[in-house]
C-alpha cells in the first residue's frame, strides 16, 4: 500500500483528527482557521491544510500529504524550493486538492511523529511578555520547554526553532504567537499541550463587561455593531486593559483577521469615525475600542474574525498587571499584512459562515 495512504488509514491518523477537533471547539486553544496538527512516519506528513478549521477535524478532509523528508533535504541544502511548500505536497489519491498550512515547515523539521499548534491564550499571554524566557523556564521546568523569539511564521520560524532545540526539546513556546507540542503519540503530544496551558493559566482572570445600551442603539446602521463577547467589551471599561490594547499587535493572526491593532476612538468620534481614521493611517482596522462605551466591530465579520475578536479580551485579560509587552513592530505586521500566504488563508474565510 502506498505509504500516505496506510498513514492515513491508521488508528492514530483517527486519532489525530479527534484530537484536532477537540483543540479546534476550544476558543482558548484555537481560534478559526488557526492552529495546526500533523502526524507523520518515515518521512511522510499528513498536515491541516491552509485556511481550514480543526474544529471541522472529524466531519471535513483537511489534512493533506506532504514530502516531509524531501522538505528538509531542500531546507538543509538552502535550496530556494524550500520557500514554497506547496511545492512537497503529494499525489496521494483520495487527497483534497488543498494548500498545506503556512507552518508546513515548522512540522516538518521536528523529528516527532505528532506535532500540535495551537494560539493558546493562555500562552500568548505569555510569549508576548518582555520576560516570557525566563517565565518558560521557572514555570515549564522539567517539560522540556525551549523558548522561540518571534519570528515571521513558515519558514523564517523553522529556522528560528533549528537553531533553538535540542533533541530533548518536547514543547516550544513561540515568542508573541503560541505553542507548540510533540509527541510519540496523539495522546502524548495533546496532554503536553494542556499540561503546559493549565501551567500558564494565571490565578485571576478579569471579568466580563456588557456594553453601554445607548451607545449601542446609536450604533444602529453604521456599519458597526458591538462585539458579542463580554470579556473583549471588557477592554472599554478597564484603563489598565485599554492601555493594553492601545499599541502595535502582540500576535500574527490578529493583524490577519484584525488589521494591525485596534483603533481607540476620542470623545468626539463614532466608531465609524474612529474606524476610517484609524485605516487611514495604515491599513482596514476591524476593531474599535470606544472608552466607556464598548468595543465595535463592523456588521460584515465573519466568523475567523470574530473568533480572533473573542481572542483579542481572552489573551489581554491574561496578561500579568506588572508585566511588559513586546508588541510586533510596524515592519513585522506589515510582513503580515502584504504576504501571499497569508491572503491566501485570509481569502478561504473571507466570506460569511455558519461556524461559530
Amino acid at each position: 500500500m502506498n505509504p500516505f495512504l496506510e498513514l492515513r488509514n491508521s488508528a492514530e491518523f483517527a486519532r489525530l483528527r479527534t484530537a484536532s477537533a477537540e483543540l479546534g471547539k476550544n476558543p482558548l486553544q484555537v481560534q478559526g482557521p488557526g492552529g495546526n496538527t500533523s502526524l507523520k512516519k518515515n518521512g511522510r506528513m499528513w498536515i491541516k491544510a491552509s485556511g481550514t478549521w480543526l474544529a471541522e477535524a472529524n466531519e471535513r478532509d483537511i489534512m493533506v500529504p506532504v514530502d516531509a523528508d524531501r522538505f528538509c533535504v531542500a531546507l538543509n541544502a538552502g535550496s530556494e524550493s524550500a520557500e514554497d511548500t506547496a511545492s512537497f505536497l503529494a499525489s496521494v489519491e483520495g487527497a483534497p486538492a488543498l494548500h498545506s498550512s503556512i507552518e508546513t515547515s515548522v512540522h516538518a523539521i521536528l523529528d516527532t511523529p505528532v506535532v500540535l499548534h495551537t494560539h493558546c491564550v493562555a500562552t500568548i499571554a505569555v510569549a508576548a511578555r518582555t520576560d516570557a524566557e525566563e517565565i518558560v523556564r521557572h514555570r515549564l521546568a522539567g517539560l522540556d520547554a525551549v523558548f522561540i523569539p518571534y519570528f515571521k511564521p513558515g519558514l523564517d520560524l523553522a529556522r528560528g526553532i533549528l537553531e533553538r532545540i535540542t533533541a530533548k526539546t518536547k514543547v516550544l513556546i513561540l515568542g508573541n504567537h503560541g505553542l507548540v507540542a510533540t509527541g510519540d503519540t496523539v495522546k502524548e503530544a495533546l496532554q503536553r499541550i494542556y499540561e503546559v496551558s493549565c501551567l500558564l493559566e494565571p490565578v485571576a482572570i478579569a471579568r466580563g463587561a456588557e456594553p453601554n445600551s445607548d451607545w449601542q442603539r446609536s450604533l444602529k446602521g453604521s456599519g458597526w455593531k458591538a462585539a458579542p463577547f463580554p470579556t473583549t467589551q471588557s477592554l472599554a471599561f478597564d484603563d489598565h486593559l485599554l492601555a493594553l490594547a492601545n499599541g502595535n499587535s502582540l500576535y500574527p493572526d490578529h493583524v490577519v483577521f484584525l488589521g494591525p491593532g485596534c483603533v481607540v476612538a476620542n470623545d468626539t468620534e463614532t466608531a465609524a469615525e474612529a474606524a476610517v481614521r484609524g485605516s487611514k493611517a495604515r491599513s482596514e482596522r476591524k476593531l474599535v475600542i470606544c472608552p466607556g462605551q464598548g468595543v465595535a466591530v463592523p456588521e460584515t465579520a465573519n466568523a475567523a474574525t470574530l473568533t480572533l475578536v473573542r481572542a483579542f479580551g481572552d489573551v489581554l485579560v491574561r496578561v500579568d498587571p506588572s508585566a511588559e509587552l513586546e508588541r510586533l513592530t510596524d515592519e513585522q505586521e506589515d510582513a503580515l499584512i502584504n504576504w501571499d500566504a497569508e491572503k491566501l488563508r485570509q481569502s478561504l474565510n473571507s466570506t460569511e459562515s455558519a461556524r461559530a
